[in-house]
């Protein structure tokens, strides 16, 4: 077969090329599509059909995209879209069969291709050029069609008569009227006649009679026969006033005399053109079957009059629409919404006597949507001005402040500065805002400003810091390079540990000199010969004993390293102690010198001792005297007289004269760089305890620096912004004084280091330019005229009356004039002038039956305040015999009024404002200082007149408030004591801490600082590390005695003696004795110890030397070495004792290790001036044995232990930063211009929240004040009246409501206290706009008449919903009217029903569904009901609804049979169920006792019926499982399982007889019971 394909294209692509012009080619795809709809291969269709592929077209340039412009419309409604092709003959609106939420729409727009210019059209193919074609079709949804809802019915109503046969009705109500193509309302009435048990009685049944009245026809003029009777109820103002009060009865004579009016008259020439015409109604008897009857039936007093005088209607007239006002869109802006502009037109004419209302006055359309061309609009940013000085100040709660040195404070503060919004140009480049930025309102800034605080530090001033002094050095020259004289110095000094910071002092000096004689720069030091052994120092010149030599080594020792004059022997005479000889040892070392310097009462000594260690034999060398053996010398021999140079503070930084002019402010890439200066002090030379004395006194080697090159600072000139805008002045007149307006700069740098000064002007004021006075427009009103009333012709034909009396209407002409005279627009009256006063009145001209009254009388004087006055009238004439005019409730002739009342009473009312403070101008500090104290608080006053009446508060004085002292409780900060003392170190030895506390007194109250966190005892701690110095104090032990041996007899003394000692405890600094209290008596050196003195013939050693040292570690593999040598050989040739001695190293023993401990860090340490900020935390170091002791730190910096530790670091402390608020705003506008409830608001915000124990932030931030009390006046209509027919039973009448002006407390939802006023002192809005109708028609309906019920109140608003969710933003509320059928003869003019719908906001979606009752025989009721509980007709889909009636098959036809809810046939209470073999019911049978059981359900097992047997059974009910299934029906499996038991029943059934035997009612057959329950 063949494929039938065929070609298919896509739209042809954009034209491309590499020029614009007619150069370009535009392809499109082409493919060979099957018939079915798919893709084929090419070769399929015919190649010489095939469309071609590319064509030539005319490439528009770029710059042409800008003159064209697609343009569409606004999307259509949602129309159905078209069915598919099986239902293509449907047509694209039929709707689905089945529609569950929606169906599936189209929407349509209009598409062109329009010039941008002037929005003209032009071919399509232009706007294809540069971009696609808009969609014209887009998918949307469209509801299912939901049909009309209607409320349940009704009760039925009372019989129309009372008596015989009548009609009765209900009614229901529209709550939905039908959307997208529902179904419509159903009937809304039901009527059913009625039967009375009472009979009429006769002549009760014949017809009644009404008077009916129709409508007012429409006003009409009457005819041109009628104008020259009656007149044309025209005014001309251009004569004189009797001119003016003239009825002109010719048309013509009108029109001619306008045609020469002044101009000013011709353009308020609509003010004054008011036509009076008339009005006709019918008048009809009816009967109470609908037919018209002879007026006479219808006996009345009076007949209802059938004319009335009227105003011809005349529609409102505007003036021209003004021009439009320039684009309030004037830059273009990030946001690209439009601008707009406006356009307005005033009044010409108030629509009259019903005329078309007034259209809108002022009409705004979109301009600049896009706004390409327009200039960029200006940026608005935040800036702020430079940090001020950083202020510790504001952290100190009073008490600090009070006991605090606010000059020394420093640490941790806070710093604060301006913000401010500046506007920038929209092309301003980036770097140029400053120079072209304003200051202006802050509310043209977004987002939040910059912060005003941040925290910031003083520096703490930190003196200086020494070390100890050094040990005073040698007497040498003050220049040992060029030595004068004979006099030196010694000098002793002492380092900067840390240089002084924050502080003008400087250093102690470093440097003291004490004078001495002879000094010595250079000097011979002399020792041993290295490597050489302690037994080789003396070398005997013969033997072995005896004279010998001792070499020694000797050395240069000077700090310039120069030769010393003049060297000593480098070998030195010395002896071998021989056997017997006396030994003697080496002298010892020089004592401490007694004093540091020699004065006239003291002289420094020192001492040394030779030692005796062993006595002479006989005939040895003999021991030397005992004044040999100690040797004095004088020490410290220069006088006690220290001088010293001292410096004062260096001065500050000036330029240095002789570089010029240096200090000049540079700029090298933003940084600015200063020039060098100088800084210079005074130095003088001291004398210790003297003073000054000339600079010679003093070694000038060691004289300070005067001079020092120091930075000098960068001049800061003053930098303020431009002046800002200037304040806006009112830009409408103005009644009172003139206004100021002001503008400011804002100081961004203040000047510094000689920098320019700030500018004397930052603010000016000035007065605004006078304005216009506010202009007084006024209404002028002219003299009423003649009474006009319904022309002759017209009443004579109404009624044969001939009479000209009656009532009519009265006119008047009301025009708008200025300050002189002169007319001006209706407009500016209705804004200026308020109310316009009536033009038309009703007016009555008397008839001769009419009563007739004198004058009134002027009233009463007043008798005071509360009073009334009153006047009188009399009749006059005819109308004195008249009874009708002495009814004095229709005629009064007394008249009172109340005495107009100028006293006033005040009362206060509401509540009383906030506590507010005393307005206070300033820095933050002085507001934070204003948050209590005394206030006032204010409640206002309601000025009310003697009738209770809210009146204008000036009218009782005052400022309209009472006003109160109030005190706001000032905040009291948690008060604690003043630090204690410190403790003392918790470590006698090493590191510890020492401890200071303090103590709470008064808790925080009123939102006062909070206090830190305290212990139980309401204590808070600050512990700092301390160190106690582990050697201060020392045992100083002296030389040991000689050896004292006991001898009995002349032999000498040798052997084992006795040495002692004196052992004192000294301060190790000053040397000074001590108690032994201070020094640990653990450690106390023996003050007696055993010794060995040397026989004369025995071998003599010296002193052990110093035990070796072990290792670090103490490695018990290893040991430690003594030695001592022989001073004297044995006589008797023994050998001496060994040299040596070695023992094993044992920790804790005789070996020690030593290591570095560190304790852990401090809190943070702050100084003293200091509450917060920057501090420092310590750790200390102790040098610890390993036995545990804590020894001197010198012990392990001696074995050079690592110290790889940092024991100091830098910490914070967080800031207690109060918390600061801005200043309050302004007091805002009242948010109600009148009544009792008017409130004016501040508000501040919080700038700076609490931090640590800061002050907390206030919980009030804003204010609230009452406003003055002005009374409201509001137009208060009344409920509507009932309808009412004057001078008739039924027909067209009327329904009225009044207008009053009331005055009121604020509240316009309750006016039920409100009290009438002057009308004056309401706006006349209700009048100019004339939407708030006085009088309605309405119908009174006659007997018998079938007419419309009131309407219904609104159903609530009701969405359009998809799924729960709104389809539309707005809903729809409805309400109806029903026709009434009282007569069934009038059935047939029964008018139609009514219903009606409006859009409504805060609508809700409603659902509906079907609800079930339960079922009664085979029937059951059914009914929607809306998802708010409301039943309802009309709402669910009928598709969806249940079932009424329930059919069993086969019938139930059984006595007390129903088909059950199964489907399947039971029985009704109490009787049980006898089912067949097949499942049926067979019959039903009643329950014994069970009248409230349910049915059991028998299954017959033969054919037996009920009746009488001589074999009584007794039946045995056993439980059974379900063995039938849905339908009634035994499943087949159970006959299977009946013959398998067959035996087992008849055993059942025997063992039953044999039970029962005894006589028995007649039995029922066998039975299996089953009771219903599912567990058998």
């Amino acid at each position: 077969g063949t494929t039938g394909g065929g070609g298919s294209q896509t739209w042809w692509g954009r034209c491309v090329g590499e020029d614009c012009g007619p150069g370009g080619v535009q392809s499109r795809t082409v493919r060979c599509i099957h018939s079915e709809g798919w893709t084929a291969h090419p070769s399929s269709c015919p190649p010489a059909q095939m469309p071609e592929q590319q064509r030539r077209c005319f490439r528009p340039c770029d710059w042409q995209q800008e003159l064209f412009e697609w343009e569409a419309s606004e999307w259509g409604p949602c129309a159905l879209a078209p069915r598919g092709p099986s239902s293509a003959g449907a047509g694209p609106g039929t709707r689905q069969a089945e529609c569950v939420t929606a169906q599936h729409g189209v929407q349509q727009r209009e598409v062109r291709c329009v010039r941008a210019s002037n929005r003209s059209a032009v071919t399509e193919r232009v706007c294809e050029f540069f971009s696609r074609r808009p969609a014209e079709e887009q998918a949307c949804l469209v509801p299912c069609p939901r049909p009309c809802v209607v409320s349940q019915f009704s009760s039925w109503s009372g019989c129309s008569r009372t008596c015989g046969a009548g009609l009765q009705h209900r009614t229901r109500a529209v709550l939905a009227g039908p959307v997208y193509g529902g179904a419509g309302c159903p009937n809304l009435t039901q009527t059913r006649p009625c039967e009375n048990l009472r009979s009429c009685p006769t002549g009760e049944g014949e017809h009644h009679y009404s008077l009916r009245v129709g409508p007012w026809s429409e006003c009409r003029l009457p005819h041109h026969k009628d104008l020259f009777l009656s007149g044309r109820t025209l005014l001309d103002f251009s004569a004189d006033t009797a001119a003016r009060n003239s009825v002109k009865r010719h048309v013509h004579t009108v029109y001619h005399h306008r045609h020469h009016q002044h101009p000013h008259h011709l353009r308020n020439s609509k003010a004054l053109d008011i036509e009076i015409g008339y009005q006709t109604r019918q008048v009809r008897c009816t009967r109470s079957d609908g037919k018209n009857a002879m007026l006479s039936l219808c006996t009345q007093d009076s007949v209802p009059v059938t004319f009335q005088s009227c105003v011809m209607p005349r529609d409102c007239e505007t003036s021209h629409w003004s021009p439009w006002s320039p684009c309030s869109k004037s830059c273009r802006a990030t946001d690209l919404s439009p601008g707009y502009r406006i356009r307005s037109r005033s009044l010409k004419q108030i629509p009259v006597g019903g005329g078309k209302e007034c259209p809108a006055f002022e009409e705004k359309e979109a301009c600049n949507i896009i706004g390409d061309l327009l200039p960029s609009c200006p940026r608005y940013l935040w800036k702020s001005t430079d940090w001020g000085d950083c202020q510790v100040q504001p952290l100190l709660n009073p008490q600090d402040r009070r006991l605090s040195n606010l000059s020394a404070l420093c640490g941790g503060g806070i710093q604060t500065r301006e913000t401010y919004c500046i506007q920038v140009p929209g092309d301003a480049k980036e770097g140029e805002e400053d120079a072209l930025s304003r200051p202006v309102s802050r509310r043209l800034c977004l987002g939040n400003s910059p912060a005003a605080v941040q925290p910031c530090s003083i520096p703490c001033p930190q003196e200086c810091l020494v070390s100890l002094w050094s040990p005073w050095g040698p007497c040498i020259h003050d220049n040992c390079l060029d030595p004068q004289g004979k006099r030196g110095f010694r000098q002793r000094r002492r380092l900067v540990v840390r240089e002084p910071e924050g502080t003008t002092q400087g250093c102690p000096h470093l440097v003291e000199s004490m004078p001495c004689e002879d000094p010595v720069c250079f000097r011979w030091s002399v020792s041993p010969v290295s490597g050489q052994k302690e037994e080789e120092l003396c070398v005997p010149t013969d033997g072995q004993c005896g004279p010998g030599t001792r070499a020694q080594a000797v050395r240069c020792v000077d700090a310039h390293g120069e030769l010393c004059p003049d060297a000593p022997p480098t070998t030195m005479p010395c002896e071998v102690p021989c056997p017997g000889d006396c030994v003697v040892g080496s002298w010892a070392a020089w004592s401490p010198c007694s004093h540091s310097c020699s004065g006239k009462n003291s002289e420094g000594r020192q001492s040394r001792t030779l030692a005796i260690l062993a006595l002479p034999g006989q005939g040895g060398k003999p021991c030397p005297p005992a004044a040999a053996l100690e040797e004095w010398r004088s020490c410290n021999t220069h006088p006690c007289i220290i001088f010293y140079w001292e410096t004062s503070p260096w001065g500050p930084c000036s330029e240095d004269p002789s570089a010029g002019d240096l200090n000049t402010t540079s700029s090298l890439e933003g940084t600015p760089t200063c020039a060098a200066g100088i800084q210079t002090r005074k130095v003088a030379c001291m004398k210790m305890n003297v003073g000054q004395v000339i600079p010679k006194r003093c070694p000038d080697s060691s004289r300070p620096d005067t001079v020092r090159p120091c930075l000098l600072p960068c001049r800061k000139d003053c930098i303020v912004t431009p002046f800002s805008e200037w304040t806006p002045c009112p830009s409408t007149c103005q009644p009172v004084k003139k206004k100021k307006r002001s503008y400011l700069k804002i100081i961004i740098q203040r000047p510094s280091d000689g920098g320019q000064e700030c500018p004397d002007t930052l603010h000016e004021e000035r007065e605004c330019e006078s304005l216009p006075v506010c202009p007084t427009y006024r209404w002028k009103t002219h003299k009423w005229h003649q009474c006009t009333l319904v022309p002759e012709s017209v009443r004579q034909g109404l009624t044969g009356m001939g009479e000209s009396c009656g009532r009519g209407l009265e006119i008047r002409a009301v025009t708008c004039v200025g300050n002189d005279d002169e007319p001006a627009n209706m407009t500016e009256c209705l804004q200026w002038a308020g109310t316009m006063p009536l033009q038309v009145r009703p007016c009555q001209v008397p008839c001769k039956d009419d009563c007739t009254f004198s004058n009134w009388s002027k009233f009463t004087d007043c008798s005071g305040c509360g009073g009334w006055r009153t006047r009188k009238r009399t009749l006059t004439g005819r109308s004195k015999k008249l009874l009708k005019c002495q009814k004095s409730e229709l005629y009064p002739l007394v008249e009172a009024e109340p005495c107009t009342c100028l006293e006033f009473q005040a009362e206060p009312q509401g509540n009383w404002s906030s506590c507010v403070l005393p307005e206070t101008h300033g820095w933050r500090a002085q507001r934070e200082a204003r948050e209590c104290g005394q206030g006032l608080r204010y409640r206002a006053i309601a000025c009310t007149d003697q009738d209770g009446r809210l009146v204008n508060p000036a009218l009782c004085g005052g400022s309209g408030y009472v006003e109160e002292v109030c005190h706001i409780p000032c905040p009291l900060d948690c008060k604690l004591s003043d630090w204690s003392t410190w403790s003392a170190c918790s470590a006698p030895c090493g590191s510890g801490v020492k401890v200071r506390s303090k103590w709470l007194r008064e808790k925080a109250f009123n939102g006062g600082r909070p206090c830190p966190k305290l212990d139980l005892k309401n204590q808070v701690y600050e512990a700092v590390p301390c160190y106690s110095e582990c050697n201060e104090f020392t045992w100083a032990p002296e030389p040991w005695s000689a050896c004292a041996v006991n001898t009995v007899g002349d032999p000498p003394a040798c052997g084992e003696g006795v040495q002692t000692r004196k052992v004192r405890c000294i301060q190790k600094d000053t040397g000074n004795i001590m108690d032994d209290g201070p020094c640990d008596p653990e450690e106390a050196p023996p003050s007696a110890q055993t010794c060995f003195l040397p026989c004369p013939e025995d071998c003599v050693m010296s002193e052990w030397s110093q035990w070796s040292a072990c290792t670090a570690r103490c490695d018990p593999d290893t040991s430690r070495k003594r030695f001592r040598r022989i001073l004297r050989l044995s006589r008797t040739g023994r050998d001496c004792p060994g040299p040596g001695q070695t023992e094993s190293c044992v920790l804790n023993s005789t070996c020690f290790s030593y290591r570095y401990n560190l304790s852990d860090w401090s809190t943070c340490l702050l100084s003293e001036s200091a509450i917060c900020g920057q501090g420092v935390r310590m750790r200390q170091l102790d040098c610890v044995r390993s036995d545990g002791k804590v020894v001197d730190l010198s012990v392990c910096e001696e074995l050079g232990l690592r110290k790889q530790w940092k024991l100091t670091t830098t910490c914070v402390v967080d800031c207690p930063v109060n918390c600061l608020l801005s200043e309050w705003t302004p007091w805002s506008e009242c948010s109600l211009t009148c009544g009792l409830q008017g409130q004016m608001v501040r508000s501040r915000s919080v700038i700076q929240p609490a931090h640590e124990q800061g002050r907390p932030c206030p919980s009030q931030l804003s204010q609230t004040k009452p406003c003055p009390i002005r009374p409201c006046y509001s137009w208060l209509l009344s409920e509507w009246s009932s309808c009412r027919t004057e001078g008739a039973d039924c027909g067209e009448g009327v329904r009225e409501r009044n207008l009053t002006c009331v005055v009121h407390g604020g509240d316009s939802t309750d006016l039920s206290t409100a009290t009438a006023v002057d009308p004056n002192k309401c706006e006349e809005k209700l009048r100019i706009t004339g939407v708030q109708e006085l009088q309605v028609p309405c119908l009174v309906p006659c007997p018998g008449d079938c007419h419309l019920t009131e309407w219904a109140p609104w159903s609530s608003c009701q969405l359009t919903c998809l799924n729960g969710r709104g389809f539309e933003a707005t809903g729809q509320q409805a309400r109806s009217r029903s026709a009434v059928l009282q007569v069934l003869e009038n059935q047939d003019s029964c008018p139609q029903q009514e219903f009606e719908t409006r859009p409504c906001k805060d609508g809700k979606c409603y659902s509906y569904e079907w609800q079930t009752g339960s079922w009664r025989a085979n029937g059951r009721s059914v009914w929607c009901q809306r998802s708010d509980g409301v039943n309802v007709t009309g709402g669910c889909f009928l598709q969806d609804r249940p079932t009424t009636v329930r059919h069993c098959h086969p019938p139930c036809t059984k006595p007390f049979s129903h088909c059950t809810q199964r489907g399947v046939c039971g029985c009704e209470a109490g009787y049980t169920e006898v089912m067949t073999a097949h499942g049926f019911l067979d019959y039903c049978t009643r329950t014994p006792g069970a009248d409230n059981k349910k049915a059991d359900v028998k299954i017959n097992t033969g054919r037996l019926r009920p009746g009488t047997t001589q074999a009584g059974v007794c039946a045995v009910r056993v439980k059974l499982p379900l063995f039938w299934g849905a339908d009634g029906r035994i499943k087949p499996w159970v006959y299977g399982v009946t013959a398998g038991v067959f035996a087992l029943i008849l055993f059942v059934i025997g063992l039953s007889f044999l039970m029962c035997k005894s006589p028995s009612p007649p039995q029922k057959p066998l039975t299996l019971a089953y009771d219903g329950d599912m567990d058998m």
